[in-house]
């Protein structure tokens, strides 16, 4: 079964632009797990523009479904992730400034590097992700590296989809099947949404979990949380 992990982000960004706790991350967190969420993600960047260091250690003892926190692997962030011990850490090429992350590692030219701060994280029994493009080498190096999943970078399968849905998918049935054949684990994310999701899944059956915040809380305001998620989770069922 495909899992989905609900990114949060966006209920700290609102949180933060009128100060105070409203909304709270870590009750919408919690209500996101009881409309069915499989996990949580959030992603922690330095200048806490949404994500607090806070509101992960708030959450981690809390959390019932899996957590996943996401970001670039600054000494900060390692030093973060091993404190908190999340049952999933996905690694981004994120530059701070960046609004979102907007590329995977190109982890040929970064495998020493990758290789090293992968370390850290499996010997702490984390399992470790990393954000790719659908490109098999990327994918073969990610393995290389040691990581346990790769994370599939969705915004040009989205962006294409609807065009040609069988061309926007093509490469990264590719890069799934690379890593099936490599025996890691397959995650996606990044603009995936309810008109974009079931393809994906039919044509990528086999990928363990879908990270999803954008689109997701965007369609909670017209639609409310909880059916929001459960149309989510519909669209990973045949």
């Amino acid at each position: 079964m495909t899992k989905l992990s609900v990114n949060i982000n966006k209920i700290a960004t609102l949180r933060n632009a009128r100060g105070g706790n409203v909304p709270d991350v870590v009750k919408v967190a919690l209500d996101c797990e009881s409309f069915g969420a499989d996990g949580i993600t959030v992603h922690p960047r330095p200048d806490e523009r949404h994500i607090r260091r806070s509101d992960v250690y708030d959450l981690r003892p809390l959390l019932r479904t899996e957590f996943n926190i996401e970001g670039y692997p600054a000494p900060e962030f390692i030093d973060l992730v091993l404190k908190v011990k999340p049952h999933q850490v996905t690694l981004v090429p994120d530059d701070p400034s960046q609004i979102t992350s907007n590329s995977g590692w190109d982890t040929k030219a970064n495998l020493e590097f990758l290789t090293e701060v992968l370390d850290q994280f499996n010997s702490a029994g984390i399992r470790t992700s990393v954000f790719v493009a659908a490109d098999p080498e990327m994918v073969e190096y990610a393995a290389k590296a040691g990581a346990d999943r790769v994370e599939l970078y969705t915004e040009p399968y989205a962006a294409n989809y609807p065009k040609n849905p069988e061309a926007a998918i093509a490469p990264f049935i590719e890069a799934a099947k690379t890593a099936r054949k490599l025996g890691i684990g397959l995650n996606a994310g990044h603009d995936l949404s309810m008109v974009n999701l079931n393809y994906f899944y039919k044509n990528i059956p086999w990928v363990d979990e879908v990270s999803i915040g954008h689109a997701l809380i965007s369609d909670a305001l017209y639609l409310g949380l909880e059916r929001t998620i459960q149309e989510y989770k519909n669209c990973l069922r045949s």
